[in-house]
């Protein structure tokens, strides 16, 4: 039988990958758009998928500037103290670019480089257009 330590710590670690899958999704996706303008991949200007992908910063982006913890952040370290394991404090990316990377910045520099990343995003739609939702 299976404790609800161990429950809470799967369902944290589960938490975790799906917060790893969001990152790899923003930041792959971005790549992958401009990778396909030069490759003329027409995936790419699927319009479903580039309004996810740019409602998926946007909210990265409108987070970091209210200052709010991103939900998955809260969930995992909810998840992590029910199982009696340790937590962390700050927002999911810093934690781990100071973990990977050894690299400590004040928060605003992740406000900026979120803001960037949006608007590179943004700057995709013009650059590399999506699809009409609706063929004419």
């Amino acid at each position: 039988m299976v404790d609800s330590s161990t429950t809470y710590q799967l369902a944290a670690d589960a938490v975790l990958l799906l917060h790893v899958l969001f990152v790899v999704f923003v930041v792959l996706g971005l790549v992958l758009i401009f990778a396909g303008h030069a490759f003329a991949w027409s995936w790419v200007r699927n319009p479903w998928f580039r309004l996810i992908h740019l409602v998926a910063i946007a909210v990265v982006v409108v987070q970091s500037w209210l200052r709010v913890i991103c939900p998955l952040t809260s969930i995992e370290m909810t998840l992590r103290s029910r199982a009696g394991d340790a937590t962390y404090t700050g927002s999911f990316l810093a934690h781990w670019l100071e973990r990977v990377l050894y690299y400590q910045a004040p928060p605003w520099v992740f406000v900026v480089c979120y803001t960037a990343f949006g608007a590179l995003v943004i700057a995709s739609w013009f650059w590399v257009r999506p699809r009409s939702f609706w063929p004419r």
